[in-house]
């Protein structure tokens, strides 16, 4: 009886492999080894982006605020401080959105932080 050596698991890490590289160009997507390398690289890349995803649109927002809030007079440290001392506790992410399709209700949360400063 002849000596079995692992094939079917072998072969089926390595489809799974190729089948994740499936797209990718020239050698990468069909040689194993390349297409190995390519593939851990990628998946790399996706784990630390989806941290950067995090950072980068709470920058997006901060920017958004910074900018509804100089066309009202004044910066984004003072707003976000007079919200504090006022207790509102409203996220960035809501208080972008606010800047950008409700001024009057952003215009209100700056009044309200002005006045807190004062």
């Amino acid at each position: 009886m002849p000596r079995a050596v692992n094939g079917t698991v072998s072969r089926k890490r390595r489809k799974k492999i190729l089948k994740m590289a499936k797209g990718y160009r020239s050698v990468r997507s069909t040689a194993f080894r390349k297409a190995r390398e390519a593939v851990e690289h990628g998946l790399c890349y996706a784990y630390r982006d989806r941290k950067n995803r995090k950072r980068e649109f709470r920058r997006l927002w901060i920017a958004r605020i910074n900018a509804a809030v100089r066309a009202e007079g004044m910066n984004y440290s003072q707003f976000m401080y007079g919200l504090k001392k006022a207790d509102i506790q409203v996220d960035r992410k809501m208080l972008s959105d606010l800047a950008i399709n409700n001024q009057e209700t952003f215009k209100s949360l700056t009044e309200t932080a002005r006045a807190q400063l004062a």
